[in-house]
């Protein structure tokens, strides 16, 4: 499949720039755009939409050290990196407004092999709810 643009779904972790480089590897293959999204689930959802940080850097539902990390993560790509998305809740609720209103056609996200991640996984629920490709990387 010919992708022309791939959502990252990034944690506040290290481990997301293995992520990104797997996006960017993908991009260089397929000529494809680039962007991330972050959501915080930890307190809800308080804001009901998603904030693009690229159009605006001042309006974001968290903390400066949050916004800090992922324009780091931004930084870490040497591709361009198109849209960051930023928001509250529960990113496969969210998924499927996100997909077509920013014309996705794939998803990477990350999957940790611990404990926690037996009981509760979050790219299986992602996986459930996503209307485009994901690709789940092993971290």
């Amino acid at each position: 499949m010919n992708y022309r643009h791939i959502l990252v779904a990034l944690e506040l972790e290290e481990e997301s720039k293995a992520l990104i480089d797997r996006a960017v590897y993908l991009a260089k293959l397929t000529d494809a755009q680039i962007s991330f999204v972050y959501i915080d689930g930890s307190h809800g959802e308080i804001y009901p939409e998603l904030i693009d940080l690229k159009q605006t850097p001042d309006e974001h539902p968290f903390g400066e050290h949050a916004v800090e990390q992922i324009l780091a993560f931004e930084a870490h790509s040497p591709l361009a990196i198109k849209q960051i998305l930023v928001g509250t809740g529960d990113l496969a609720e969210k998924l499927k407004d996100t997909v077509a209103e920013h014309n996705i056609d794939l998803l990477i996200c990350g999957h940790h092999h611990d404990f926690w991640s037996k009981i509760v996984s979050h790219s299986k629920h992602l996986i459930d709810k996503s209307p485009v490709d994901i690709l789940v990387v092993p971290i």
